[in-house]
């Protein structure tokens, strides 16, 4: 599954939560047969195209390991966490569980996860190990790995004649400058850039400002004057016209992915993640360029990026089979074999070795996204700490309010006390 960074990463919250309030007790999932090859259950989310090669996986498992037999269950992303709370509820969940972000502190705090101490995590990046930490513990493996970037299409660039910065150097100062500048040079209905609003962009201008869109226990990582600086930061953009109108943000928020203003050649640059680069080229018809976002200071070394987790690898605490759920985490996230059947679909692969196994077997969009992983991985900060219970509504807050300030409704000030308001409330 793939992200737009100024999407919210937290749908279907609630009902998870709501689910998941019921007691989590007893033990043991369904019983297995006392003779025999230990069966496991595992549930995932995605494409048919996901799914054929995510059978093949678990063949190649079954392969190297034949006492052991792996039975799917898949869905797509729309009714994957209703179903999967309903189970986890009634202690029925599946060993093995395809985990998102969005959700991992939710299961974990409920102890609904089980602790993954037997998964080799030596050739990740400690800050992506980390990611899948919850108070401490690990209950969730990265299956792969994407960084936030600026995207540029190099035509518009090229024709406004405008010349990028160098991004190891660039500013958030010199982003709208330049993006002002190729609006003015630009034909009417082209933008320098498209909207810089996500809560994504916002959790890295507050990282490099030394704080964090949440904190590991669970709290805002930010105050009302940290979110009054980020939105001035808006409003300056509105002004100088580096980025559209509200009501053209607004559309191209919820346009498909062939219909945004990088696709339609109506923006210059825009902010995504970087593993949509191959489907933004596609719908452009463009080799568009991959480049860090901005830093404070103007150093990448200081620009606390990070890599987000496609999605995770984890195990129900009910399991009756804890090594073998296990055993099958780790041959999909360091076995080589694994690596070259799933490529790119669950994200770039976290472990390193895999990854520099396969990037000669990527599409031409993959492999230079691999590229660009492998480049920033000196430049990372810490591990971006898990979504707590009600981090939906806040994301959701500080995207609308940011609205408000580009429709010129609220001042920053203004916006940012009832951001700040409306988000600390979501999560207590």
């Amino acid at each position: 599954m793939t992200f737009r960074a100024r999407k919210s990463l937290l749908p279907h919250a609630a009902a998870a939560a709501a689910a998941l309030s019921l007691v989590l007790t007893g033990c043991g999932a369904s019983p297995q047969e006392a003779d025999g090859p230990v069966t496991l259950r595992f549930s995932w989310w995605g494409s048919d195209t996901r799914h054929k090669m995510t059978e093949k996986l678990i063949e190649a498992f079954e392969a190297e390991n034949p006492d052991i037999k792996v039975k799917g269950e898949y869905g797509d992303w729309s009714g994957y966490w209703d179903k999967l709370a309903t189970q986890v509820a009634s202690q029925d969940a599946p060993d093995i569980i395809q985990m998102d972000a969005a959700y991992l502190g939710e299961y974990a705090g409920r102890g609904a996860l089980l602790e993954l101490k037997d998964v080799d995590l030596s050739k990740f990046d400690q800050p992506v190990a980390d990611s899948g930490k919850v108070d401490g513990k690990q209950y969730a493996v990265t299956s792969g790995v994407n960084a936030m970037v600026v995207l540029a299409n190099p035509a518009l660039v090229s024709a406004s004649g405008v010349a990028l910065p160098d991004d190891k150097t660039w500013t958030w100062d010199d982003l709208n400058s330049t993006a002002a500048a190729i609006t003015k040079a630009s034909p009417e209905g082209v933008y320098g850039s498209g909207e810089v609003n996500s809560d994504a962009a916002a959790n890295l201008w507050f990282r490099q400002h030394g704080k964090s869109l949440f904190t590991s226990d669970g709290k805002l990582g930010f105050d009302e004057s940290d979110l009054a600086g980020w939105y001035e930061y808006q409003a300056k953009m509105r002004d100088s016209k580096a980025v559209p109108p509200a009501s053209v943000i607004t559309e191209d928020a919820t346009a498909s992915i062939d219909q945004q203003g990088l696709s339609t050649s109506r923006f210059a640059m825009n902010m995504y993640w970087s593993n949509q680069l191959g489907a933004l080229s596609k719908a452009s018809g463009q080799d568009l360029e991959i480049r860090r976002p901005p830093s404070i200071e103007g150093k990448a070394s200081e620009a606390r990026q990070f890599y987000k987790s496609s999605m995770f690898w984890s195990a129900s605490s009910r399991t009756k089979h804890p090594e073998e759920a296990q055993k099958f985490i780790d041959f999909v996230t360091n076995n080589a074999k694994a690596g070259e059947i799933g490529l790119a679909d669950r994200g770039i692969p976290a472990n390193s070795d895999i990854r520099a196994a396969v990037t000669p077997k990527l599409t031409p969009a993959d492999a230079k996204t691999a590229k660009f992983i492998d480049e920033i991985s000196s430049e990372l900060g810490d591990a971006v700490p898990v979504p707590p219970a009600g981090g939906s509504a806040a994301v959701q807050a500080l995207t609308r309010y940011s609205l408000e300030v580009h429709f010129n409704r609220l001042s920053p000030q203004e916006a940012a006390r009832k951001a700040v308001e409306e988000a600390r409330s979501a999560i207590q």
